[in-house]
């Protein structure tokens, strides 16, 4: 569903030394994001809806940015990726 060319230039990312990583970290966004809308993962092909490209693009530079996240502080969840996955969530 991602693009990796597209997601290093969203990360501002000019170098290859963190390449592993970042497809790491798309694969992971795409499998929440399929998971928040209830999709197979194989659903999640390069011809989803832009907000869903948009909420895992999100996602990639949140897990990017803040690697550490999970430590002593509170966190609290995105509502502008709520917000452009909701139209799209199936609900079971």
């Amino acid at each position: 569903m991602l693009d990796f060319a597209e997601t290093k230039l969203y990360l501002r990312c000019d170098h290859d030394e963190e390449d592993g990583l970042i497809q790491m970290l798309m694969t992971t966004a795409t499998a929440a994001v399929a998971d928040y809308l209830n999709m197979p993962l194989d659903q999640m092909t390069a011809t989803v809806p832009s907000p869903i490209k948009s909420a895992a693009m999100l996602m990639v530079n949140d897990l990017y940015l803040n690697r550490e996240a999970q430590g002593d502080r509170k966190l609290y969840g995105n509502d502008t990726y709520r917000n452009l996955l909701n139209p799209y969530r199936a609900h079971s």
